[in-house]
C-alpha cells in the first residue's frame, strides 16, 4: 500500500461508526439483494468485491449462497476490521484484504464475478479507468462485472449534485468508462430510487 488518497465510506474517517446504521436506515440491504439477483451467483464460484467497506454486501452473499469463495478489498483498514468481525461472528469464509481497486494484489483471470456497490463514484476519472482495467484483468473469460452506483442524472427540478465525483456518476459516463477498459456486453440493467436518491445497475463481461 502507498499513501494514495481515498474517500472513506461516509466521506470522513470519524463518521465510519455511523455507516452501518445509515445503510440500515436507507434500506441498502434491499438494494444489495437486487444486485445479487442480477449477478446470478452459484456455489463454487469465486467472487471479488472492490470497495467492500464494512462488508455488508459480501455478508449478504455468504448467507444467501453457501459454498462461494469471496474476497473483499478496500483501502480503509478501519472498515476492513469491521468487515472481518462480521464474517467471524457469522462463520462466513470471506477473505478481506487492504488494497486499492486500481492495483489489485490478485492473479489474472481468477474470478467468476466482480461486484461493486456504491464505490465507483468515489474514484476520479483516471483512477476509475485503472480500477476497471483491473476488473477486466482479474475476471475469467466469460466472467461478469456487476455494479450498483449512484445515478447522478439531474432530476426534473434541475437539481445537480455538488460534489464533482458524484456529479460524474451519470450512466453514459459509467458505460463509456467500462467500454474503454475493454469490457464487453456493457449495459445499464436497472434503475430505482431509495431514501438516499437514485441509483443504477450496470453489467459487463470479459
Amino acid at each position: 500500500m502507498t499513501d494514495q488518497h481515498y474517500l472513506p465510506a461516509m466521506g470522513r474517517h470519524w463518521l465510519l461508526p455511523l455507516y452501518d446504521p445509515f445503510t440500515r436506515l436507507a434500506r441498502v440491504g434491499r438494494v444489495h439483494g437486487q444486485l445479487l439477483d442480477r449477478a446470478d451467483l452459484r456455489p463454487g464460484q469465486r467472487v471479488l468485491e472492490i470497495g467492500c467497506g464494512t462488508g455488508n454486501l459480501l455478508t449478504a452473499l455468504g448467507r444467501r449462497v453457501p459454498g462461494i469463495e469471496a474476497v473483499g478489498i478496500d483501502p480503509d483498514p478501519a472498515a476492513l476490521r469491521r468487515a472481518r468481525r462480521k464474517a467471524a461472528r457469522r462463520k462466513l469464509p470471506i477473505r478481506y484484504e487492504r488494497a486499492f481497486a486500481g492495483n489489485l494484489p490478485l492473479p489474472d483471470a481468477g474470478f467468476d464475478r466482480v461486484l461493486s456497490s456504491f464505490m465507483l463514484h468515489h474514484l476520479d476519472e483516471e483512477e476509475r479507468g485503472r480500477a476497471l482495467g483491473e476488473v477486466r484483468r482479474v475476471l475469467r473469460p466469460g466472467g461478469e462485472f456487476h455494479v450498483i452506483d449512484i445515478d447522478a442524472t439531474p432530476s426534473g427540478t434541475g437539481r445537480m449534485h455538488r460534489h464533482p465525483l458524484v456529479a460524474a456518476g451519470v450512466p453514459e459516463r459509467v458505460l463509456a468508462a467500462m467500454e474503454e477498459a475493454g469490457l464487453t456486453g456493457v449495459a445499464q440493467n436497472g434503475r430505482d430510487k431509495a431514501r438516499f436518491g437514485a441509483y443504477a445497475f450496470y453489467r459487463a463481461e470479459k
